[in-house]
């Protein structure tokens, strides 16, 4: 366990790479209500050239909860304590959906020790369609199905087939820690930290280093995504790379949103190429 600096704790798993190896730490972070077993299949492709960390966030996982609101300031916090406790670094974070605001916060916050991002599909301030009413209504929606149908037992089901790729042991962490009402508690926290955030970052984003900087986005329209919303959150993560002078967009062809599922390879691919090795 990571201590956090008020004192709660997070919980992490590290696989520790080649005993010889010298390139960055790679540390993983989750999109929204997600627990570190999304990484199960990247993580072990990444221990291959260097260590590579999945931790829990506050309340997801085996990562007690927070009784504090869940804003993207204090997530970013905690993201760095633990960083803090893993040692100087230097690190690349990779993060997926709702996680890659966290991820910008936190390296503004502490860029020194922070050698490249990888973004894979991310929530991102640059799609204008995310602030309109309709697709606000359409959280609010998903939301409301996801606390219904995790308070009937059936919320698994929904991502069965998606999840069914995970190792036996992951599967088995998933199942038990990722669908519950405590899950589901903490999901509407961060979504309201999220929501806050990116209204923010409109105006005020994070201000990053010059870094290497990697988006990769699904191809597909899934998860709830329609074609249109596909097309501007891509387009973002186009201009997101844009803006960066080491920025690159990548596209994961056979893809929607759950690509650190589907391709994992693709994205264990541009991270081995931000740490300079070959594969």
């Amino acid at each position: 366990m990571a201590p956090t600096r008020d004192g709660r704790e997070l919980f992490y798993q590290t696989l520790p790479g080649p005993a010889e190896g010298q390139a960055p730490t790679v540390v993983f972070e989750s999109g929204l209500a997600a627990s570190r077993s999304f990484w199960g299949l990247v993580q072990p492709l990444v221990a291959q050239w260097t260590r590579a960390v999945v931790y829990d966030r506050s309340g997801l996982g085996r990562s007690p909860a927070d009784a504090q609101p869940r804003s993207m300031q204090r997530m970013a916090d905690d993201l760095n304590d633990l960083l803090d406790h893993l040692g100087p670094g230097p690190f690349v974070l990779v993060a997926h959906s709702g996680g890659g605001p966290l991820v910008r916060a936190a390296t503004a916050a502490r860029p020194e020790r922070i050698a490249g991002l990888v973004l894979a599909d991310v929530s991102d301030e640059a799609c204008e369609l995310i602030f309109t009413p309709a697709f606000r209504r359409l959280e609010k929606f998903a939301h409301a199905a996801n606390w219904l149908l995790a308070r009937c037992g059936l919320l698994e089901r929904c991502y069965r087939k998606a999840i069914a790729v995970l190792p036996e042991d992951v599967l088995a962490d998933l199942r038990r820690e990722g669908f519950s009402m405590p899950v589901m508690h903490t999901r509407g926290a961060e979504l309201a930290g999220l929501v806050a955030a990116l209204e923010t970052y409109r105006n005020q984003p994070p201000v990053l280093p010059d870094i290497p900087l990697t988006l990769i986005s699904g191809a597909l329209a899934d998860f709830g995504m329609s074609e249109r919303i596909r097309a501007a959150a891509n387009a973002a993560h186009a201009y997101r790379a844009r803006q960066s002078p080491q920025g690159r967009h990548v596209l994961a062809e056979r893809s929607g949103h759950g690509l650190i599922l589907s391709e994992p390879a693709l994205v264990a691919e541009e991270i081995a190429r931000l740490l300079g090795v070959a594969v």
